[in-house]
């Protein structure tokens, strides 16, 4: 596989692969059939599999045998983790390009467990019990733990480096986390009610939770996809962006915010789900390049497969009994990242 030259002006390391438009729809219409397929096979597949038959009597409105209840309470979990997963991608594509940083992911900064000990906070010590709250809550704390890794990532000579980042956000991500276990352990009641949303899943799903969720969803990828064109800027650098006429302090705030709300939303709705928005990214620049208008809706599709996936295998591997995507994925992601971390050597993008 050839990798294309790297553009005047772009620093060493982050040359991104051209594809001829005809291989990118290709590979976009792979990825919605895939997608497509992946629905079918959540759908069909858990504790009790369904048949084709059963699937489309579902659809029809038909809920009166337990294969076709199953479906009806199916779709909705998969409909769940499409739209996590599609968010998390997005939020780590938009995090690589605004830090220009291969290691940026929503996990790995610690923004998912910001969020996590955000909405945590807010049901032990405030009682918040509405949904929406929970996704305030969530985006503000996502937001606070974004500004304290990059300002502790900045400390010192050489500003905020990639590897510093990096380093700040995997420190910060272990503190956010033995916070949450720290408020959680002494509290039975919210304990219990939370031990598997900490983990990371997308069991208990219904249209009443997708509805709530999916306008901060859909906002925060608003933002991102019209960011599409100043990120492709900023892959170049401050200086050449500037040069080109991007307000690159703006630009990366505005692709900055709306990852932020990818991240807190997708936290608040199926708990801390790590290395979606590592690993997807990654892959979608190898097949398609790093041209962000391209990248960032492949992303989506990807993510929303590979959740969708991790969502099939947990119920698969260990039936009757269930493993939580969040396992799965990190399952999935922790060797891609030492992969990364090698082949990548902390550089910039």
């Amino acid at each position: 596989m050839s990798t294309a030259t790297t553009a005047p002006g772009r620093p060493p390391g982050t040359a991104a692969l051209r594809r001829p438009a005809a291989v990118r729809l290709a590979w976009l219409g792979a990825g919605v059939a895939l997608l497509a397929v992946l629905f079918v096979a959540s759908v069909a597949f858990g504790v009790r599999d369904v048949s084709l038959t059963e699937i489309l009597a579902a659809m029809r409105g038909d809920a009166g045998g337990i294969g076709e209840a199953a479906v009806v309470l199916r779709v909705p979990r998969t409909v769940l983790a499409m739209i996590v997963g599609a968010a998390l991608a997005l939020s780590g594509a938009a995090m690589q390009a605004v830090t220009r940083n291969p290691l940026a992911d929503p996990g790995i900064l610690g923004i998912s467990p910001g969020a996590a000990l955000a909405v945590v906070i807010g049901i032990a010590f405030f009682g918040l019990s509405n949904p929406y709250s929970y996704i305030g809550v969530a985006t503000i704390g996502a937001a606070l733990a974004a500004v304290f890794v990059y300002a502790v990532g900045s400390a010192g000579r050489g500003g905020a480096t990639p590897l510093k980042l990096a380093l700040a956000g995997a420190a910060s991500a272990a503190a956010f986390t033995s916070l949450v276990s720290a408020i959680l352990l002494p509290r039975v009641d919210i304990l219990e009610t939370f031990r598997f949303w900490q983990i990371g899943g997308v069991g208990g799903a219904s249209w009443d939770r997708i509805a709530i969720v999916a306008p901060f969803l859909a906002l925060g990828a608003f933002i991102c996809l019209v960011s599409a064109r100043s990120m492709n800027s900023l892959a170049l650098g401050d200086d050449m962006a500037a040069g080109l006429g991007v307000r690159v302090g703006r630009a990366r705030l505005l692709a900055a915010v709306g990852a932020v709300i990818l991240a807190g939303a997708a936290t608040a709705i199926a708990g801390p789900i790590g290395f979606v928005g590592l690993v997807i990214p990654h892959l979608c620049r190898l097949l398609v390049g790093g041209d962000h208008r391209w990248l960032l809706p492949f992303s989506a599709i990807a993510g929303a497969a590979l959740l969708t996936f991790a969502d099939i295998v947990g119920r698969l591997i260990t039936r009757p009994e269930e493993i939580e995507v969040g396992i799965v994925t990190a399952l999935i992601g922790a060797p891609v990242f030492i992969w990364i971390v090698r082949r990548q050597r902390v550089r910039e993008l």
